[in-house]
């Protein structure tokens, strides 16, 4: 199977996981931990019970465990960041900038997996970051200058961690079978979540949620333990196919599954995920995405 339509459908699954966080969030979760340690139990879990099922393969050597362990490590890390800023910010604004991650890999695999790029494929790569970096650009009615989202840098800086984490991840899944990788990767993944989220305060939520039972336990167990994993699932299976720069480049079309999505649910229902629609942000949003796509087609021409 082609590794840019695995790359593809799993951007536009990967969509619909954050607007779930979002809505998670944005209806039942009052702290901003609350949804990680969620997520946390739930990845944790998931990995657990893969390995219990899944045979040791014979290439199964501590240096590869550990790659996958330290990828699903940094993938935690990086989500980490975002899942901090999703608490406060629109997910159509907050996302995007997240998906700078394919030029931190292209320069990671550049030397680490010899990865040579063309300039075109530079140029196509570039094109898809900046047009995601620019939902985030909020304009403000009345005003006539620009102003970059005040989370930016934090989530760039997630972003550099989430986009190093796919280059353990390609060296893993070229020599590990594709579920026993994606199992250790969400251990310490869950891990990681565990680890920054596991305090009273969310606790107590998650605990009240069970005793309660809220609805927020469906979008959770629906998002983490089947939509989620699909997801990660797919990317990894387009990973272990192609070249980890373009793989995650291709990836970043989740922003225009976002865009997409998140503006529909906003027309249909008013204030819908705390999404704010109106003209100049319509106008921005089409455009970058037309450049996502563009850069996009460009890639899977080329490949």
């Amino acid at each position: 199977m082609s590794w840019i339509f695995l790359a593809l459908l799993s951007s536009a699954v990967s969509a619909v996981v954050s607007v779930l966080d979002k809505t998670i969030i944005y209806r039942y979760a009052t702290t901003p931990k609350t949804l990680p340690l969620l997520i946390g139990i739930n990845q944790s879990s998931i990995g657990l019970l893969m390995l219990l099922f899944l045979e040791v393969p014979d290439a199964a050597e501590p240096k590869l465990i550990s790659g996958a362990l330290i990828s699903g490590a940094l993938f935690g890390l990086g989500a980490q960041f975002l899942m901090r800023v999703l608490y406060t910010e629109e997910v159509s604004r907050v996302v995007p900038v997240f998906q700078s991650a394919p030029i931190f890999t292209a320069f990671l695999a550049l030397f680490l997996l010899n990865e040579n790029l063309t300039l075109i494929e530079w140029v196509a790569i570039f094109s898809v970051v900046l047009a995601a970096i620019a939902l985030s650009v909020k304009i403000e009615p009345g005003q006539k200058t620009l102003t970059l989202n005040r989370s930016f840098f934090l989530l760039l800086t997630g972003s550099a961690i989430y986009g190093s984490s796919y280059i353990l991840g390609k060296v893993a899944v070229d020599n590990l079978p594709l579920l026993y990788t994606h199992a250790l990767r969400s251990i310490s993944l869950g891990f990681v979540f565990l680890v920054f989220n596991a305090r009273p305060a969310p606790w107590r939520e998650v605990k009240g949620f069970f005793t309660g039972r809220s609805p927020a336990l469906i979008f959770v167990g629906l998002n983490e333990l089947i939509i989620a994993s699909i997801g990660l699932i797919l990317l990894l299976w387009a990973l272990s196919l192609g070249p980890a720069s373009v793989v995650v480049a291709v990836s970043s079309t989740r922003a225009f599954f976002l865009v997409v999505y998140s503006s529909i649910l906003a027309l249909i229902w008013n204030g819908a995920l705390g999404e704010n629609i109106n003209r100049a942000s319509l106008i921005t949003k089409l455009t970058s995405t037309l450049v996502i796509v563009i850069g996009t087609a460009t890639l899977a021409l080329i490949n």
